[in-house]
Parts: structure tokens; sequence; C-alpha cells
């Protein structure tokens, strides 16, 4: 009996050893399935804060949800363009705080939301082929914006201050709308590249442009009949490459064009010019410009000296020839020492006597 007891305690023991490592291992094993799932969770809540791209163009849509499953501020690009969307929700333009580029184009879009003023770090924005009648105030406070595209809207002017506050800008394209003044705050726009501003009702462009240093590319053509004078500033656009002004109202080009060193294209057809004249255009660009530098240093200045009518006056003895200028004394042999004998003359006062008149005619018989 003795025997079989010391026999049946080390087995126990042995049972014991071998239950206390089974729960150990559980416990181990446990513990690196809960690492496991706080890994997942953590990569899988990285992946939703990395930027995302959403693109929902060409869907026929006609409204957005308001309250998405999707997180917003984790969008860096939205494309909702060739839909037939009428409005974009305020809500929801306002929880895109990450968003890099939106591109709305080809909707029928009659407002865009005051919250896009949220969008501080935007740098393109595409809202072409819309039915928008103005920008609203708050575009001003999209600072890091670089490319405006409102194209083919029914736009009849921009915020006035728009200028002062996209300091980032370097593309504006704002073609085929119903503009008929760029703002004075245009002109501030110093990273600006590209000015693309044909097919508006443009009646003339701010005279301080040569402000946009940067400036490589000026489109003002298709303006027509609204358009017929360009300030002289367009040539103090000291990094113009292009400059297109064609079909518009215009009789004369300014001088300060022929300084255009780095200008390499230049459209001036349709347009009525007097100055260069025609035939100068047609022989190129360095015609042109060589034409207005030469104008600059009065090379060009041939039209005649207008007569003073004074001279012609003084002719006929209505003036005294004390008052003609020289030029037009000479002109008509009247001697710079002595004046004409004119009505006002002592010599004949008595013409206009009472005495005169009244006497019968032996007066004058004698």
């Amino acid at each position: 009996m003795k025997m079989r007891m010391e026999l049946a305690e080390p087995r126990r023991r042995q049972q014991q050893r071998q239950e206390e490592k089974g729960a150990f291992e559980r416990k181990s094993s446990r513990g690196k399935s809960t690492r496991r799932k706080m890994t997942i969770s953590i990569v899988e809540e990285e992946e939703e804060e990395s930027p995302k791209i959403v693109d929902l163009s060409g869907m026929s849509l006609d409204s957005l949800p308001v309250n998405p499953t999707i997180n917003l501020g984790s969008i860096s690009k939205l494309h909702i363009s060739n839909n037939n969307l009428q409005s974009i929700p305020e809500s929801l333009t306002a929880r895109l705080l990450n968003l890099v580029e939106l591109d709305m184009h080809s909707n029928q879009l009659n407002f865009i939301p005051n919250s896009i003023g949220c969008l501080s770090k935007l740098k393109l924005l595409n809202i072409s082929g819309n039915l928008l009648l103005s920008l609203p105030k708050t575009i001003e406070n999209c600072r890091s914006l670089e490319e405006l595209n409102a194209n083919f809207n029914m736009l009849t002017h921009l915020p006035d201050t728009i200028g002062f506050e996209l300091i980032n800008l370097k593309k504006l394209c704002i073609n085929s709308n119903k503009i008929a003044y760029l703002p004075y705050s245009t002109s501030h726009l110093t990273n600006l590249r590209v000015l693309d501003a044909r097919l508006n009702c443009l009646r003339s462009l701010p005279d301080d442009l040569e402000n946009l240093i940067n400036l490589e590319i000026l489109n003002v053509s298709q303006n027509f009949q609204y358009l017929s004078k360009l300030p002289y500033s367009v040539g103090f656009l000291i990094s113009l490459h292009e400059l297109d002004v064609s079909y518009n109202k215009i009789t004369e080009l300014p001088d300060s064009i022929g300084c255009l060193k780095k200008l390499q294209k230049l459209s001036v057809e349709g347009n009525r010019l007097v100055s260069p004249p025609p035939e100068v255009v047609e022989q190129g660009i360095r015609a042109v410009k060589q034409y207005l530098c030469e104008k600059i240093n009065g090379m060009h200045d041939k039209s005649p000296k207008k007569k003073s009518w004074f001279g012609k006056l003084a002719r006929c003895s209505t003036f005294s020839g004390a008052n003609i200028p020289r030029d037009d004394r000479e002109d008509f042999g009247v001697p710079s020492n002595r004046t004409i004998d004119a009505i006002a003359s002592p010599r004949f006062m008595g013409m206009l006597s009472p005495r005169r008149l009244l006497s019968p005619k032996t007066y004058f018989s004698k």
C-alpha cells in the first residue's frame, strides 16, 4: 500500500506541473492574440487617417449625402464632375479640412457654398461649366489656392479683394463669362503666371499690371466691341511670353510693348490697327517690336503740324497781328514788329460816327 501511495504522488505532481504549463501557455497565447488585435486595429486606424481620393464623377448624381459614412477629413481629392448637382451642402464642404483638389466642373451649380472658405489647404478648384453668377467672398480664405478654373459660367464680376488674399494663385482662368471689369486687386497677384480672360465683355484692364512680374501668358482676346484700349503698363510685364489681344476693337498698341524682351507670341488679328500699321504687322513680331521701339524715340511721328486758325482770322483783319504766333505770322507775310489796322483803330473811328452816318451824300463828295 505504501509503495502504491509513493508511486501515485509523483504522478499527481507531474499532472499538476503539466496543468500549470498548459495554463501558462494559454495565458501567453491570449496575450499574443490581444497584441495582434491591437496592431491590426492600429493599422486600420492609420489607413483611415491616410489621404484618400474620392471619384464620383459621371454618375448622374442629383445630390450629395449630408452625413456620409466615410471620414471626410481624410479626403485629399474629391472629383464630382459631370453630374446633375445643383448645390453642395454647406456642412459637407466645411468638413473637408484636408482637401487639396476639388473638381466640380460640368454640373448645374447656381452657387458655391460659403463654407468653401474653410478649405485652407485647397490648391486646385475647378468650377467650370456651371451656372454661377458670382463667387462667394469667402473664397479669399483659400490662401493656398494655386489654380482657379471658372470658365464657361455666367460670372459678371470677381470679388473686389480677391487679389489681396489669393497671393499664391498661379493660374486664373475665367474665359467665356460676362465679366466687364477685372478688380483693381488683380494687379497684386504677384505669383500669377497665366491669366485667361478671353470671351468676356471686358471694357478695360487694370492700370497697374506691372506688378504681375511672373505673368507669362495674357489672353484677353475676343472681347469684340468692348475692349478698345490696352494700358501702357502691359509693356512692363517683364516675364510675358505670350500676348493675345485678337478680335477686339483696339486701334493702337501701347509703345511700351516694344520693350518686352521675352515676348515670343503676339496675336493682334481681328483689330483695326493704325499703330503699328498692317504692313508692319504682316512682317511678324520682330518688326512690330522694332516699330514700337522706334516710335518711343519719335522716329515715326509723321503727323503734319496743324496751322493755327488765328492766321486766317488775321488775314481777314479780325485780330491784331501781335496776338498771332510767329509761325502763322510768317505764312501770311505779317511783320513781327507791326500790327494790322483793324476796325477798332483810330484811323477808322470816324467811319462810325453819327455825324457821318446821318449827313447827306455831299459830305463825302467834298
